[in-house]
């Protein structure tokens, strides 16, 4: 797949970690932290009705969406990915983003929506094999794929006119409530990196990471994305010296993982950098930064409202 999947799914995956480790808490070097408590949904009021309709979330942040619309009642199961506060009572029926099939079969469900990431393909077949109507959306990553999103489910519900208004309204929230941190006289260079210490994994992320659609959409610049032509590239010494960004934006598992901005700086190359020697990071939760769903308009707007701080120093 065109842009890394794996590590997508690790991001999406991650349970909520709503704070940071006391010592990265105490660090006043970390100008922000942004929870899901943050941020809000939009919402639609339902157009079409559903009846006698059991679903399945699976797919990436379906289960928001589907709520989103109007149709939080006909939840019977959702994956992890969907962590808003509204959806606690529906019942998480994934390890991760691996389906246990005799768990979602006990659901009774009358629809399955899963996307490219769920699997293993054994347990689709088996979900299929007992008769269940399991359709396949694509993933998101950005605001033109996350509207094909809303249309696809609104195919898979037989609701495309609750679909064409959340539609609308993720469109217009996206472009009406922004921070102009791009009225500075220089548009702040950003770095998104994605860290997971405990398995050594350290990466920079370039075009079509995700994180880059988010940046931008700010007015800010992600410079990975301006100079780096994958999704993700290993964190160097180099590439740091070639970003050279003013601010680094982190998940804050990511950052807890590897020891709080203190252990952040230490990473090679990072120190060198104007946001390593000013510490100006800022930390997003795990489960949100990448989630691309209806929480996504007003993420974007407190990122611009972080990140405009910054700027305006």
């Amino acid at each position: 797949m065109r842009r890394m999947p794996t590590l997508k799914v690790m991001a999406l995956t991650l349970m909520p970690i709503l704070l940071l480790t006391a010592c990265a808490q105490s660090e006043s070097s970390l100008q922000n932290v942004i929870t899901q408590s943050d941020v809000t949904s939009v919402s639609v009021t339902p157009v079409e009705k559903l009846i006698d309709v059991r679903i399945v979330a699976l797919a990436n942040g379906a289960a928001e969406l589907i709520s989103a619309m109007g149709y939080q009642d006909n939840l019977v199961g959702r994956d992890i990915a969907s962590s808003t506060a509204k959806l606690k009572d529906v019942p998480l029926v994934t390890s991760g983003h691996q389906v246990i099939p005799e768990t979602i079969i006990a659901l009774e469900p009358t629809l399955v929506i899963v996307d490219d990431a769920t699997g293993p393909s054994s347990a689709i077949t088996q979900l299929k094999a007992a008769g269940i109507r399991v359709v396949s959306i694509s993933q998101s990553w950005n605001l033109a794929e996350l509207v094909i999103k809303v249309e696809q489910i609104g195919v898979a519900l037989g609701t495309p006119q609750s679909a064409a208004l959340l539609k609308n309204v993720l469109s217009e929230s996206v472009t009406g409530n922004l921070v102009g941190v791009s009225q500075t006289e220089e548009r702040l260079k950003i770095a998104f990196l994605y860290l997971r210490g405990t398995s050594s994994i350290y990466l920079v992320g370039g075009q079509g990471s995700g994180a880059d659609y988010l940046i931008n959409a700010t007015g800010a610049i992600d410079v990975g994305a301006q100079k780096l032509d994958k999704p993700f590239t290993p964190l160097t010494a180099e590439t740091m010296a070639l970003l050279n960004p003013d601010l680094i934006l982190v998940m804050i598992g990511g950052l807890e993982s590897v020891g709080g901005v203190s252990g952040l700086v230490e990473l090679p190359g990072i120190a060198q950098t104007t946001a390593g020697k000013n510490r100006q990071v800022i930390a997003v939760d795990d489960s949100l930064l990448l989630s691309f769903g209806p929480r996504t308009p007003s993420l974007i707007e407190k990122l611009a409202a972080a990140f405009g701080v910054i700027a305006n120093a």
